[in-house]
């Protein structure tokens, strides 16, 4: 909507010199000399088209219009310094720059960053995706542990996957993901149905390469080997180097593929994928909160950190409940 209104400071010389009854002492009021006042008036009057006041000898009269005015245009100034209050209370936006692992960001954390904007809305978050933050080869404590935002982008959080052993650094445990079998529900009615873990000889196996180091990968062969299921070339199907790309093959029914249960909720919850069977298996890694140790006190990454905790644990929480597999638990 397009308002057309009178300058602010005529509305504000009006209502000051209408209260006072007194061109001079709204003047004093508003820091400026009589002579300004009356010409604010005179110019509010001549886009009203009407008389606000009646300058008698010694004293002013509102006319009817001016008293008509005054009450609405009090209203509209309160109104205007309440909502000003407001924004100072809350006080300036603070940036805070935060790093995770690309699928970790995409996948958990992004569709849960609506509820922290809410809780949080003083603080403008800049999120960034990294492989980095995924242990690999790096020997532990080396600059290339934590990737560092440029000087003067406020505080920095980082999100990693790994070992937790991040010397010189706060580090906080979030969860450690289980690893289970998911697929496309049109499996479980394929032509040889996927009803059992024994029948996933049939079916192509997606392989999530996302860890660096493969002997801290969980694999097929460990998966299978603790669901009892023998005679399964655990080696075969396509590898891809990050878990986005597994989810979607899997989800566009490839094959069946091991994934991290906490990355995969929502496609679980949405019907997308099933995980069909009640089998688990862990790794050594889990998902870390990194923080300087001079960042302790900050605002922005305590809140940050208070609201991630608390999403972290109702998570876990939720993947626990039987609700988030579908499909019967069944012997090999």
């Amino acid at each position: 909507m397009a308002y057309r209104l009178p300058p602010l400071n005529a509305l504000r010389a009006f209502e000051a010199a209408a209260r006072h009854l007194s061109f001079k002492l709204a003047a004093e009021e508003l820091a400026v000399t009589p002579t300004a006042i009356s010409h604010q008036i005179r110019g509010l009057e001549e886009y009203l088209g009407c008389a606000l006041f009646r300058r008698l000898t010694r004293a002013l009269e509102l006319t009817p219009q001016g008293e008509a005015l005054l009450p609405k245009v009090r209203e509209g100034l309160e109104c205007f310094a309440g909502a000003v209050a407001q924004v100072r209370a809350l006080g300036p936006l603070t940036r805070l720059v935060v790093v995770a692992p690309p699928s970790f960001a995409s996948r958990w954390l992004v569709p849960r960053l609506q509820g922290f904007g809410q809780r949080e809305p003083q603080i403008e978050l800049h999120l960034s995706a990294s492989a980095r933050m995924i242990d690999g080869g790096e020997a532990p404590g080396s600059p290339s542990m934590v990737i560092r935002p440029p000087r003067g982008e406020g505080p920095e959080a980082w999100i990693r996957y790994g070992t937790g052993r991040y010397p010189g650094f706060r580090v906080e445990r979030l969860f450690m993901p289980e690893y289970t079998a998911v697929c496309s529900p049109v499996l479980l009615r394929a032509k040889r149905p996927l009803r059992k873990p024994g029948d996933l000889r049939y079916h192509l196996l997606i392989h999530d390469d996302t860890i660096p180091l493969e002997r801290e990968r969980p694999s097929w062969a460990d998966w299978l080997r603790a669901a009892g299921v023998s005679g399964v070339d655990a080696s075969a199907g396509p590898h891809f180097t990050d878990s986005g790309l597994a989810i979607a093959a899997a989800a566009d029914g490839l094959g069946v593929a091991l994934l991290s249960r906490p990355l995969v909720a929502g496609e679980i919850a949405a019907g997308r994928l099933v995980a069909p069977f009640d089998v688990t298996i862990n790794r050594n890694y889990a998902y870390f909160l990194i923080t300087r140790p001079d960042s302790a006190g900050q605002p922005a990454i305590e809140a940050f950190r208070a609201w991630l905790v608390q999403e972290a644990a109702g998570a876990m929480a939720s993947a626990a409940s039987p609700a988030v597999i579908a499909g019967p638990a069944t012997g090999p």
